[in-house]
């Protein structure tokens, strides 16, 4: 027998505040279909009333397998809940299932609202029974449960009671400022389930600023809770939410949790699981974290030789997991600390199977350490790294060559008497027999000046004769500069991420003394190994 745990998203809510984070309604309504797709119980698209966007969401909220769920708080002492507008607003968004926030700690209710106990707790009372009288599926979120347990452990129980005898479906025991330990959810849970509210009616919250929310949130279920709230990604004020992209694979995969429980969630579902996350950081224009849990770029690195030899012979030897199984790949990094098993590994990952003692083996190595005493770096740069490898196994097609190119930078008054600056570019290109020259200006679609990398990279790729219709899908999605070796010896390295129209991304490196001419390098790069990829005949 396996308990029902139900998983309820708040990205579109708590994530909103996080700095920095701000969703259009598009946005919103596109991250819902993902996580429904996904198969998540319980999406809250947000607090109607509080702003237009919020608003806006649910007059167009998709149509979705999972519980739309409208957020907001329990009413205002001194009226009922029937003459609340807030509370009215919530309920007008016309959501079958509502989640009301209200507080359950002494301290913040004699001085945060400044009303006594009683009151507060009649609130809590009359604006639950009020949804339940109105044909809807009541939450409360219980905020600061655990800070307010520790103050006062019967007043806090006694609000997560009201809320459960008014007919709430679940009482969520929030965590919200985030500094009660897992040890203590575990306690607090099990005391609340022994003070009578019983673990399927219970959901957790909680927040990461002691890098525990996950943990919290298992500690929770652990104790008999059997809802876990979190948000994609771990997005969420301050340090975050508890990170659904790591307790989904986390509750399906591993035990005790896979055995025991049953989510809304297939396996199968799990494949789409990094597409999912990276999608969402694509919308907030962020770079993913390469060493997130489960989804990350470097979640199964294995740069070490050692580690690297094993994983050859058995990938279970240094992965916890089959990264295919959550939509991610593995990945054996190049640097100077890579022996022949990683290469050939490496190299059997881009297609190029290698028979061990081919003496190009030797030369690759001895580039790449040569490269790096430069200041390169292969670790993340897959892509310069498979070309290099390419060259020296004589399999690099030859598919232009840059003659030359340049760029300007002006500085300039505009006709509203601002000073503005202009890149523009030149690059010429032979392809056989045919040269042809590019210009380009480094403008975007608002008249906004986006640099002299960003002139070069659309110069170079504006006319590449009969490649033009296989890159002009790629995408500059990141820009990373590293000074090395400092002083007057120092060189500039540049590392640049490029996507394409099917999701695949790529990393290439350029190393100079010059920044441009470094990130003309990268680009190059990563023009060609398109290229290759595409099967361009040279």
């Amino acid at each position: 027998m396996t308990d029902r745990l139900f998983l309820y998203d708040t990205t579109l809510r708590d994530g909103q505040q996080t700095q920095g984070v701000q969703f259009s309604t598009p946005e919103k309504v596109r991250i819902a279909q993902a996580l429904d797709t996904l198969g998540l119980d319980y999406i809250e698209g947000g607090w109607p009333g509080a702003n237009p966007t919020d608003s806006a969401f649910f007059d167009d909220a998709p149509k979705a397998a999972a519980r739309m769920t409208a957020f907001g708080m329990t009413k205002r002492a001194g009226r009922s809940a029937e003459n609340d507008d807030v509370l009215a607003a919530v309920l007008n968004a016309g959501t079958g299932t509502v989640c009301l926030v209200g507080k359950s700690h002494d301290f913040h209710v004699t001085d945060a609202l400044g009303i006594t106990l009683d009151e507060n707790v009649e609130n809590i009372r009359d604006s639950i029974a009020h949804l339940v009288a109105q044909g809807r599926e009541a939450l409360f979120d219980a905020e600061h449960f655990f800070d307010g347990y520790k103050a006062n452990p019967d007043y806090a129980i006694r609000c997560a009671k009201a809320a459960h005898d008014a007919g709430a479906r679940w009482v969520v025991l929030c965590d919200t400022n985030g500094g009660t330990l897992p040890h203590e959810i575990h306690e607090i849970t099990k005391a609340v389930i022994a003070a009578g509210i019983p673990g399927d009616s219970l959901g957790i919250h909680t927040h990461n600023d002691t890098e525990t929310a996950v943990a919290g949130s298992l500690a929770a279920v652990d104790a008999g809770a059997r809802q876990i709230q979190g948000t994609l990604n771990g997005l969420g004020e301050r340090c975050g939410n508890a990170n659904l992209t790591t307790l989904i694979p986390t509750l399906l995969l591993k035990e005790p949790y896979k055995s025991q429980f049953e989510t809304g969630i297939a396996v199968e579902k799990l494949e789409s699981l990094t597409r999912t996350s990276r999608m969402l950081d694509d919308i907030l224009n962020r770079v993913p974290f390469r060493q997130a849990a489960y989804v990350g770029a470097s979640a199964f690195a294995h740069k070490a030789g050692l580690h690297a030899s094993a994983i050859v012979k058995n990938p279970a030897t240094y992965e916890h997991i089959d990264p295919a199984t959550v939509g991610n790949e593995r990945i054996i990094p190049m640097s100077n600390q890579a022996g022949q098993s990683n290469l050939r590994k490496r190299l059997a990952d881009a297609g190029l199977d290698v028979e061990k003692g081919n003496p190009a083996l030797a030369q690759i190595l001895d580039d790449i350490k040569a490269r790096e005493d430069q200041g390169y770096s292969f670790d993340t740069a897959h892509a310069s790294f498979e070309l290099l490898a390419r060259r020296a196994l004589g399999l690099l097609p030859n598919f232009f060559e840059v003659k030359r190119y340049k760029v300007t930078v002006e500085r300039r008054k505009n006709k509203y008497d601002r000073m503005v600056s202009l890149s523009e570019a030149v690059v010429v290109v032979k392809i056989g027999d045919d040269k042809k020259l590019s210009v380009s200006e480094s403008l975007d679609e608002t008249g906004s000046d986006r640099g002299p990398v960003n002139a070069l990279a659309k110069a170079l790729a504006k006319d590449l004769g009969p490649y033009q219709s296989l890159i002009e899908d790629i995408r500059l999605v990141d820009f990373k500069v590293r000074i090395t070796q400092g002083g007057t010896e120092a060189v500039t390295r540049v590392i640049i991420d490029s996507e394409d129209s099917t999701g695949r991304r790529w990393s290439t490196v350029g190393v100079s003394a010059n920044i441009v001419d470094a990130s003309f390098e990268a680009l190059l790069d990563a023009v060609t190994w398109k290229l290759v990829q595409e099967g361009a005949t040279p």
